[in-house]
């Protein structure tokens, strides 16, 4: 499928819903703000509690509301099952315990995000699970972590700070190989522009905070593959943790959900044109970014991705200190974690294992969908302001 193809069918998918008459042909699913759902009859009640995860009975199982976002989720990631949770945490930690004991082995992408190296290799550790960090761009590292423990190959690709890269085929059909269950955070691309389940990928986690959300006034996560193993999740992560989605949460994301694919295309073209006017710019070393040809992945990239998303970071030679004044002295960008949302945020961080030799500072920018000449004008200006510092 051609990226246009891909574009139109993903457009098609969360924009077109039959009318449902279950709703009164509502455009929207109504929010179904409610604990519990009551039966005419105890025959009725006890039927359905043997099927709460697929009849409404009680919204930590079942929610009307957020059901519909699951099947779209789904749906968007050609997958059999969705489970949403209240946070990307909630689901990528109620992803790893699915396939995790104690005694267990994981191997994890050692740039993957923060709180997940956190739980597997300090909080899993209580329970006699222990983790192996690895380079995700060499499948020999990964390869050469295996023991016969191993139960789990956690990934994230692109990982959102020098966005490396792992070959998602090659570490489903490694991982098959040796009877492991491979999860892959998605977060970056969204199902708009990667899919590692049709790539073999077992499990694909999401923090809908980001893109899928895209407003910033969400904190969501979704874990979704096949029924067999999400239904797992349900029956046990799922509710025995708690860590469910609200329905005014699902709608919320739904509404958002509706414009992915027209925010994604906005997002890739204007990060790309920001990641063009930085290469020519005396205060960076080098750009991060896979859809560059200058990416040491790029061909992969083209390979297992249609495009690429807002989220990018470059390197500089000047330190710390002065970056973050160039940042303080930025219009348009905000200062902040997280992103995904329509506004265009900065971080400024020392360089950490992987940069240049040269860098000093690592500055990652998500470029949201204001105007992307002012996000240009905006950088430039502040450079001008804060070059001759000597900080």
């Amino acid at each position: 499928m051609t990226k246009k193809e891909n574009l139109a069918w993903q457009y098609s998918t969360v924009t077109h819903d039959a009318v449902d008459v279950r709703h009164h042909g509502a455009i929207n699913v109504p929010i179904y703000q409610t604990s519990l759902f009551a039966f005419e009859t105890y025959d009725q009640f006890q039927q359905a509690a043997q099927h709460s995860q697929h009849t409404p009975v009680y919204s930590r199982g079942y929610n009307p509301t957020v059901r519909y976002l699951e099947e779209k989720l789904a749906e968007l990631e050609r997958a059999e099952m969705a489970k949403c949770f209240a946070s990307g945490m909630a689901a990528i930690s109620a992803a790893i315990l699915s396939t995790v004991r104690t005694g267990d082995h994981i191997i994890c992408v050692s740039q993957a995000y923060g709180p997940t190296r956190m739980f597997v290799t300090q909080y899993l550790q209580r329970f006699g699970i222990d983790a192996t960090l690895v380079d995700g761009s060499s499948l020999d590292d990964i390869r050469a972590a295996l023991r016969p423990e191993t139960k789990l190959l956690y990934l994230e690709s692109p990982t959102s700070m020098l966005f490396q890269l792992q070959d998602l085929a090659a570490c489903a059909e490694l991982a098959r190989s040796r009877g492991i269950v491979a999860i892959a955070d998605n977060s970056w691309a969204t199902p708009i522009f990667q899919r590692p389940l049709e790539l073999g990928i077992d499990l694909v986690v999401h923090s809908v905070t980001k893109y899928i959300s895209g407003q910033s006034d969400s904190v969501a996560g979704v874990v979704i593959g096949s029924e067999q193993l999400v239904s797992r999740i349900a029956e046990d992560e799922y509710m025995l943790f708690g860590g469910i989605m609200t329905a005014h949460s699902a709608a919320l994301i739904t509404r958002c959900l509706r414009t992915l694919p027209l925010r994604m295309e906005r997002h890739e073209k204007s990060a790309l044109a920001a990641a063009a006017h930085l290469a020519g710019q005396p205060y960076v070393a080098r750009i991060n970014h896979p859809a560059l040809p200058s990416h040491p992945q790029h061909a992969l990239a083209l390979k297992q991705m249609n495009g690429s998303s807002g989220l990018f970071s470059f390197e500089s030679a000047e330190s710390p200190e002065k970056m973050r004044e160039w940042a303080n002295r930025l219009k348009y960008f905000k200062i902040g974690v997280s992103w995904g949302g329509f506004e265009s945020l900065v971080t400024v961080n020392p360089a950490v294992p992987g940069c240049a030799p040269e860098a000093r500072s690592l500055i990652r920018l998500h470029i949201g969908l204001e105007n992307v000449d002012d996000l240009l004008q905006d950088m430039d200006q502040a450079w001008t302001d804060v070059k001759d510092l000597q900080l």
